[in-house]
């Protein structure tokens, strides 16, 4: 559906991005993530056909978004981060004039109005002025305005910010449910949101690209190996010593959960050692059953913030 090949954009001596490459099927919901002036916005800006690259392609289904843009910009809807609304509009008036600008035939107008508010739920808020709406109400209208025409692929750059977390929800959900008949592209730097509804994810730092997989694979690729946390009941002091006490444990250190408060241990094993067997054994001789024992995972917050580290401050540092 979308293929972007070695994009790159300059202002001057300034590097927005540099070098892009990556591909999203048909029917895929893939998160674009990265810090603050990652190039996220150039990005979506590019392939949404509103921004010329310096160098580099996007095709949209085959149509390249430059040299097809009426066919490829047909295919694309796309909602920005600050919606473009008129406040002194209805959110019919709104509609009908973002249908217009799509040339959406008269005749199809207003089917196609209908199953946007539809999709978004705002059947009920059509004839009131957008300057009255609260604001998860115009993100959805903004919603509605890129979905006019049944474009094959959504382009949602940041569309929960500035949203309380009822509303957060609300959007989530409707983008879960456009997943279903939607090629999305969505970039967010809230990675609950992320890990909720994209399928992959696309990790951009400093305008380049730095990693493209599932969630799940960059937590099992960026989790520490050899490292286990351990519950089991008994006293921090009777677990210690009973761990410390099985041969291929290098080290055994207490810590709150920031979960649920609870203490467990994080266990250091060494290469290679396999360590369940012994250390069940250990512990039900302290009588201290085990509660849980399963490897150390790395949060998708922590991947998060060692992919997206500034090298360039590192680096001028």
């Amino acid at each position: 559906m979308l293929e972007v090949s070695h994009l790159t954009k300059r202002y001057g001596d300034k590097i927005a991005i540099e070098d892009l490459h990556f591909t999203v099927s048909e029917g895929e919901i893939v998160g674009l993530l990265g810090h603050n002036g990652s190039g996220k916005s150039t990005t979506m800006n590019i392939i949404a056909g509103c921004l010329s690259a310096t160098s580099g392609s996007v095709r949209i289904d085959g149509s390249d978004i430059v040299e097809s843009s009426s066919e490829a910009k047909s295919k694309i809807g796309y909602l920005p981060e600050n919606p473009p609304l008129y406040p002194d509009m209805t959110v019919n008036e709104q509609l009908i004039f973002a249908a217009n600008l799509r040339r959406i035939p008269k005749q199809k107008r207003e089917e196609a109005i209908a199953l946007a508010c539809e999709q978004v739920n705002i059947r009920g808020v059509r004839r009131r002025l957008i300057k009255n709406l609260s604001k998860g109400y115009r993100q959805r209208v903004g919603f509605a305005q890129a979905l006019l025409g049944e474009p094959e692929l959504l382009i949602l750059d940041e569309p929960t910010v500035g949203l309380d977390p009822r509303q957060i929800i609300e959007i989530r959900e409707t983008i879960a449910g456009l997943g279903k008949t939607h090629t999305i592209i969505l970039s967010s730097h809230i990675l609950s949101e992320i890990a909720a509804v994209c399928k992959r994810v696309v990790v951009l730092s400093n305008g380049r690209l730095v990693a493209d997989d599932l969630p799940s694979k960059l937590v099992a690729k960026m989790s520490p190996e050899g490292k286990l946390v351990l519950r089991a009941d008994g006293t921090p002091e009777q677990i210690t010593a009973a761990v410390r006490a099985v041969t291929g444990i290098k080290s055994c250190t207490p810590q709150v959960s920031p979960e649920d408060g609870q203490v467990e241990f994080i266990l250091e094993t060494q290469s290679g050692e396999d360590i369940h067997r012994p250390l069940f054994f250990a512990l039900a001789e302290a009588q201290c059953p085990i509660r849980l024992l399963k490897p150390l995972e790395t949060s998708l917050e922590d991947i998060f913030l060692q992919l997206t580290q500034d090298r360039r401050y590192e680096e001028a540092n």
